[in-house]
């Protein structure tokens, strides 16, 4: 097979995924950040993951995770029934064209929920473990 024929059937497959991905409604892929922009998440459904990053980084700073070659100390990430984890990531979950959560609301999906706060932002998942981010600090539960 010629490489132009191969790039161009590897072009349309990731047009045709990204197609269903966008068709699939808000269950497959969301995103939200806080009103101020520092806090950015992104839910994913399918491995169920709720994935929140914090520009000014996680205070005070955790130890790196010994697997992580990567970017961390800004990232916290759930499961829908497990405990919460430090994100190692290559990427960011910080979208500055993503929707903003209002202050006093509560976001829901898959199971999640995240309630804004000019305090800080405090996300659950179905098994009740969850987060607390902030600029001042962060907690896990």
């Amino acid at each position: 097979m010629r490489l132009t024929t191969l790039l161009a059937l590897l072009t349309v497959a990731v047009a045709v995924a990204g197609a269903a991905t966008a068709g699939a409604g808000n269950t497959a892929f969301a995103e939200f950040k806080t009103p101020s922009g520092n806090i950015g998440c992104v839910y994913t459904s399918s491995p169920a993951e709720l994935r929140c990053d914090i520009g000014s980084g996680l205070n005070p700073r955790p130890r790196r995770p010994g697997n992580c070659d990567l970017d961390y100390g800004d990232s916290l990430v759930m499961t829908k029934f497990g405990r919460v984890g430090i994100g190692c990531h290559g990427d960011t979950a910080r979208d500055p064209h993503a929707p903003a959560l209002p202050y006093g609301r509560t976001w829901v999906r898959g199971g999640f929920s995240c309630t804004s706060r000019t305090s800080g932002l405090t996300c659950r998942n179905p098994g009740n473990h969850g987060f607390f981010l902030s600029r001042e600090s962060w907690r896990r539960f």
